[in-house]
């Protein structure tokens, strides 16, 4: 992984000092990584994992309706906002997974509900096939689990790799990174989200060791794998999909429904990729629905 100091990630001091929700906010040392989570409520336990290049941040509205009902517990994902980043040799999805689980098992949280958005799904998705957690109740906000077909799949983790492993290619992200880029990146992902989130993911793509977490993400990822395992997953599975997104289209729920033997699909009309901070009541309203339905105690 390309190197950068402690000084040239997020300072919680600095960037973080206006963190959402950040009365939520400790840092725990797991699996070797210092994590910063963010956990709140009373109830039944409930795990949020953000996508790609995100952070807690995404959770900043939706989280704290939740909470309401459950004990939420939401981490930045290694490499991921104020989360040591792990070492290039174990950043993969089995790897990320096993970070995760380290995690949870030192903050003894086993959650009856697990919420994932785009590539945070994938990792929860392995997770479950691993036997690392065993919820009563899946979801999916938009969850990257389908791999790239034809040539993609090879360009695209390539590509990655490449940009990856060159030192200077965070940085370049990182000084090109102001509001009307960052602006113009969201609106490509199918969502409007209002000014104060589009400032928070600035701040994280104007770091060049947020942006390497999230391209030694990328370039370690293999979905063909997990697409495969899909049909030994027995967890219940919402697929909440967005007829807007651009990143991740409602046909891959679709796939997935087809190999995962206990999904059922949600769309959305109107929203994109970033659903959940778009509209964060209307899916707090979904995700308390289907908890209800499937019978998570407590919730009330």
């Amino acid at each position: 992984m390309p190197f950068f100091s402690a000084k040239a990630r997020l300072s919680w001091d600095n960037e973080g000092r206006h963190w959402p929700n950040r009365e939520a906010s400790h840092f725990v040392t797991a699996g070797g990584l210092r994590w910063h989570v963010q956990r709140m409520g009373r109830g039944p336990q409930m795990l949020l994992v953000h996508g790609t290049g995100a952070a807690t941040h995404s959770w900043r509205a939706l989280a704290p309706i939740l909470a309401k009902h459950f004990e939420v517990l939401a981490p930045d994902l290694p490499g991921h906002g104020f989360t040591d980043p792990m070492p290039s040799g174990t950043l993969s999805l089995p790897g990320m997974a096993r970070a995760l689980a380290a995690l949870l098992k030192k903050l003894e949280f086993k959650p009856s509900i697990i919420i994932g958005h785009s590539a945070g799904a994938a990792i929860l998705a392995r997770m479950c096939l691993d036997h690392a957690i065993t919820p009563k109740l899946m979801i999916s906000l938009n969850g990257a689990m389908v791999p790239f077909g034809g040539m993609a799949s090879q360009i695209f983790p390539s590509m990655a790799k490449l940009l990856f492993v060159n030192p200077f290619v965070p940085r370049f992200f990182a000084w090109t990174a102001d509001r009307i880029a960052v602006s113009q990146l969201l609106r490509g992902t199918g969502s409007s989200i209002d000014r104060e989130g589009t400032e928070f993911y600035a701040k994280l793509i104007g770091n060049p060791a947020h942006v390497a977490g999230a391209l030694g993400m990328m370039a370690n990822w293999d979905l063909e794998t997990l697409f495969r395992d899909l049909p030994k997953l027995n967890v219940p599975l919402l697929l909440i999909s967005a007829d807007g997104d651009r990143a991740v289209t409602p046909e891959a729920a679709e796939k997935i429904k087809a190999q995962a033997p206990a999904a059922s699909i949600e769309l959305l009309r109107g929203l994109g990729h970033l659903a959940h901070e778009e509209k964060p009541e209307l899916i707090g309203d979904l995700i308390l629905r289907y908890a209800h339905k499937f019978h998570a105690d407590g919730v009330a």
